[in-house]
């Protein structure tokens, strides 16, 4: 499953920085986790200073 990102998100970046595998992307008024790509690593997860960054 992939994570998704909650409207908690602030677009600080920090996860986006933080993927491995380039998931993460800027949306309109969030960052967005292409599922397809997403190797639920959780790197994400840890790094958000919000805890808007959660397991699907």
């Amino acid at each position: 499953m992939a994570h998704v990102i909650s409207d908690e998100c602030v677009s600080c970046g920090a996860c986006a920085a933080t993927c491995p595998v380039s998931a993460i992307s800027e949306g309109a008024d969030k960052y967005v986790v292409d599922a397809d790509t997403c190797i639920d690593c959780g790197a994400c997860e840890g790094v958000c200073p919000t805890g808007a960054v959660k397991a699907e």
